[in-house]
């Protein structure tokens, strides 16, 4: 069937899933080197279309024509999708070529009996351009660099052996998530994806239709507007065999167990509704460890807007938002800091929630707190740790704050236990430290991570810079259930394709350049372009899309230069 702009009947439906079952059964046939082939194909597609996916998803969001913020839709959409499409075409290279699809990437002992596999930087290119950054893809203990090695590709590299069809339900808030998800599904296990967007993105289907053709004219994908009745038609269907959902755990719960009495009933004996399985990324509460040390006036300002930045970008509807601050009740510089948070809040772009449901969700933060205080549109709280900001990701512009005893690795320890034990949730954590106090902690801080139980850690960057990574792996902490699925089951992304990857750590720059280089650090990344005051946001999310369709120095040179007027 067609791509269209008018929700689908069953008939219609029926005949897409069929259409996908031919189609699995093709991928299956395909000889590795002409899937990545297809792969390139979809990198063009995307660079031909990506200002028109980017300017389409502003409009979704009310985001005026000329607005910096459309920087966030040049950045988490077409930019995304390159870099992932690329991605998934050197994999399929290597395995040609009978390779690995890690060869060549640095690995390290990390703790607990890890192997850590550095994915960024990966080219000289990226090391400028991410110049202070670095990630790394951490397995679980006891996995040695051999066997990543051995091990990475998945179903990848199998030929003659059809993946099935899946049903991938998209997510309505960040525009490249269900394009990558198919993408995933497509290249790790061989499945072919209906994908049902959400109605916030009902506008974008034809932009989806453009940039995934060479998927769509060989069978691997078809795109569908529609509600809730379709996406129930569709996850009861018989020519489903697997579905992945980006979304909320009521929705997952719904469509594995049902509702009320049912719902009840079918988890007391242990027999989802769902007959297929299933994976997802849901979200949660996202802490952010503020871990104490002698800060100057700079360094208050500017992680104050860093930590504004990780709620407020996308007006708070991401679901990697940070959400918790924990602060050192015995940090001298708290209130300090606290008050710089107040005057990010005020100072930045005013900006109104477009997502459904965020006035509700901000009126009951609101309600749930004593001493709210309402600034400039967004919501700042303290939390006493037993308390709806630990329980309920507002999916909306409320920060809460919570602060514990201690100082240096003895407040790490007891941030990272606030965290594992306390909030829902084990998406992502971030975590802000300055050189100092990091090198203080010694290899204390560095077994603080590893306890950490989120599937991406930011160490002075926020998690979503992970998720932007098209190398780092992307999901919930493992070890979430049916019956308890926190933030999710499984991981997306992952573009060198490693074999049950326990978790992502993205490490950046605590100053920006030029104060990094004189506090010892050796970053020359200038102001984050994604923070929520970059003045030049959309001429550097543009400019660096134009660059991931071509890479070459000069267009880097072309994305550094308004970078660094931020």
């Amino acid at each position: 069937m067609a791509v269209t702009d008018a929700p689908p009947t069953h008939p219609e439906l029926d005949q897409a899933l069929r259409d996908l079952r031919a189609g699995a059964d093709r991928w299956a046939a395909l000889p590795v080197p002409d899937r990545a082939q297809v792969f390139r194909e979809v990198f063009d597609a995307v660079a031909g279309v990506a200002r028109e996916w980017a300017e389409t998803a502003a409009r979704a969001k009310n985001i005026p024509d000329g607005s910096v913020l459309a920087g966030e839709e040049w950045m988490s959409g077409p930019y995304v999708a390159l870099e992932s499409s690329a991605a998934y075409a050197r994999a399929y290279e290597a395995m040609a070529r009978g390779r690995s699809p890690v060869d060549g990437l640095p690995m390290r002992a990390a703790p607990g009996g890890r192997t850590a596999v550095r994915v960024l930087p990966r080219t000289a290119q990226e090391w400028v351009l991410f110049h202070g950054f670095s990630a790394e893809a951490w397995l679980p203990p006891g996995v040695s660099p051999e066997q990543v090695r051995r091990e990475a590709g998945l179903d990848a590299g199998t030929v003659g052996t059809s993946g099935g069809v899946g049903l991938v339900l998209g997510a309505g808030n960040i525009s490249s998530i269900a394009p990558l998800d198919a993408f995933y599904e497509l290249v790790a296990a061989g499945r072919t994806s209906l994908v049902k967007l959400n109605p916030t993105f009902a506008g974008l289907l034809g932009v989806y239709e453009k940039a995934l053709a060479p998927l769509i004219r060989i069978g691997a994908v078809r795109v569908v507007n529609g509600d809730g009745a379709v996406g129930a038609y569709l996850t009861g269907h018989d020519d489903v065999d697997k579905v992945h959902i980006t979304g909320s755990r009521a929705t997952h719960d719904t469509i594995v167990w049902g509702r009320g009495d049912e719902a009840a009933r079918r988890r007391a004996e242990h027999d989802p509704r769902l007959a297929v399985p299933i994976t997802s990324e849901l979200g949660g509460v996202s802490p952010i460890i503020v871990v104490p040390g002698r800060w100057s006036d700079a360094d208050l300002r500017f992680q104050a807007e860093h930590v504004a930045t990780m709620r407020l970008h996308n007006a708070g509807h991401n679901c990697i938002a940070g959400q918790m601050v924990v602060l050192s009740a015995d940090w001298p510089q708290k209130d300090a800091f606290l008050a710089e948070l107040r005057r990010a809040f005020e100072r930045l772009p005013a900006r109104e929630p477009w997502y459904p449901g965020s006035a509700d969700r901000i009126r009951d933060a609101v309600a749930a707190h004593a001493g709210a205080e309402t600034i400039n549109g967004r919501v700042l709280l303290e939390s006493t740790g037993d308390d709806p900001a630990c329980d309920t990701e507002y999916f909306a512009p409320v920060l809460a704050w919570r602060q514990l005893p201690g100082a240096g690795a003895e407040f790490l320890r007891a941030a990272v236990s606030f965290a594992n034990e306390r909030l829902e949730g084990t998406l992502g954590a971030n975590v802000v430290v300055d050189p100092a106090a990091r090198k203080a902690m010694g290899a204390a801080f560095d077994e603080a991570l590893a306890d950490l139980r989120y599937g991406t850690i930011g160490v002075n960057a926020w998690t979503a810079v992970g998720f932007n990574l098209a190398g780092a792996t992307w999901g919930a902490f493992p070890g979430n259930t049916l019956e308890d699925v926190g933030s999710g089951i499984g991981v997306v992304h992952n573009g060198h394709l490693l074999a049950g990857p326990e978790r992502t750590v993205v490490t950046g720059p605590f100053r920006e350049f030029p104060r990094s280089v004189a506090g010892g650090e050796f970053s020359l990344f200038p102001k984050p372009p994604w923070f929520a005051g970059a003045r030049t946001a959309a001429t550097t999310g543009e400019r660096l899309t134009r660059y991931a369709a071509a890479p070459s120095w000069s267009r880097l040179v072309a994305v550094l230069a308004p970078a660094f007027r931020a």
